[in-house]
C-alpha cells in the first residue's frame, strides 16, 4: 500500500475553527498579464481553482477553450472551507507548485499579515512568489486575450470590435443571472438565442462562459428546460470538452 508525501490541510473541522467568515468578499490584488511586472510568459503562472465556485469555474473553461492547459498550469482546492478558508485535501489533491496545504499561504506570502477574504480563483507567479491578482472577471479576460501566442488562435473570446458589446452584456449578467436570477432574466436570455446559436451569434464569446457556470447551479424552480432555446443552448455548450471536463455536475441534466 502506498503512501502519499504530499502535505495536505487537515479535516474540516468547524468545532475548532468555526465556519468560514473572514472579510468581505474583497478583491486586493489585480495585476494583469501582459504588463511589465507580469509579462505572457509559458509555464510561469499557476491558477487556483475550486469546483464548486462559478467565479474559478470561469476561469477553468477559458483555459481550456484557449488551449492552454501547458501554458498556465492548475489545481484545485478542497469543496468545503471551515475558518481557516480554502485548503488542498487528497478529495481534489495537493498543490503541485508550492506544497501549500492552506490557500491563505498564497495571499501571507503576497502580503505578509494579510487578513482579508480569500479567494478562488487565484492567479500565482511562479517565478516571484506571489499573486498577480484574485480579481475573477480580470483573470479570465486576461486568460482570454494575453497569451495569444501560445492560444488556440481560432477562439477569440473578446473581439476587440465587439467589446464595448461583451462588456454591457457581462455587466447585465452579472447583475441579473450570476448574483442571483431576477424576474424575467431567462426569458429574456430565452429570447436572445431564438435566433442565434450563442449569445453573440455563432461564436462563443466571453459571456457564454460567464452565463453557463451559473446556468449549470440553476435549482429546479428556475426550470431551465422550460425554456426552449436556453435549454437548446446549454445543451450546446455542454457538448465542448471546455465546458464539460470541467463541470462536475450539472443540476438539470
Amino acid at each position: 500500500m502506498s503512501v502519499s508525501t504530499h502535505a495536505y490541510a487537515g479535516p474540516v473541522d468547524l468545532a475548532t475553527y468555526g465556519p468560514y467568515t473572514r472579510g468581505e468578499p474583497i478583491y486586493p490584488f489585480k495585476g494583469r498579464i501582459g504588463t511589465e511586472a507580469f509579462p505572457a510568459e509559458p509555464g510561469r503562472y499557476h491558477l487556483y481553482v475550486a469546483w464548486v465556485c462559478p467565479y474559478a469555474h470561469r476561469a477553468a473553461i477559458v483555459r481550456k477553450l484557449k488551449g492552454l492547459e501547458e501554458v498556465v498550469s492548475l489545481s484545485y482546492v478542497d469543496d468545503e472551507r471551515d475558518g481557516r478558508g480554502w485548503a488542498f485535501r487528497e478529495r481534489r489533491g495537493h498543490d503541485p507548485i508550492n506544497g501549500f496545504t492552506l490557500l491563505e499561504q498564497a495571499y501571507e506570502a503576497t502580503e505578509k499579515g494579510y487578513g482579508g477574504h480569500i479567494s478562488v480563483p487565484v492567479l500565482w507567479d511562479g517565478k516571484n512568489g506571489v499573486i498577480v491578482s484574485n480579481d475573477f472577471p480580470d483573470i479570465t479576460l486576461d486568460l482570454a486575450t494575453a497569451f495569444e501566442q501560445w492560444a488556440d488562435a481560432s477562439v477569440d473570446l473578446y473581439p476587440v470590435a465587439l467589446r464595448p458589446e461583451i462588456d454591457e452584456l457581462n455587466a447585465w449578467i452579472y447583475q441579473n443571472v450570476n448574483r442571483g436570477v431576477s424576474p424575467g432574466a431567462l426569458e429574456r436570455l430565452d429570447e436572445r438565442l431564438s435566433g442565434q446559436r450563442f449569445l453573440l451569434g455563432e461564436t462563443i464569446t466571453e459571456p457564454d462562459v460567464r452565463l453557463w457556470v451559473t446556468l449549470v447551479r440553476l435549482g429546479p424552480e428556475h426550470d431551465l428546460a422550460s425554456h426552449r432555446h436556453l435549454w437548446t443552448y446549454a445543451h450546446t455548450l455542454h457538448e465542448l470538452p471546455a465546458f464539460r471536463d470541467t463541470t462536475e455536475a450539472w443540476r438539470d441534466r
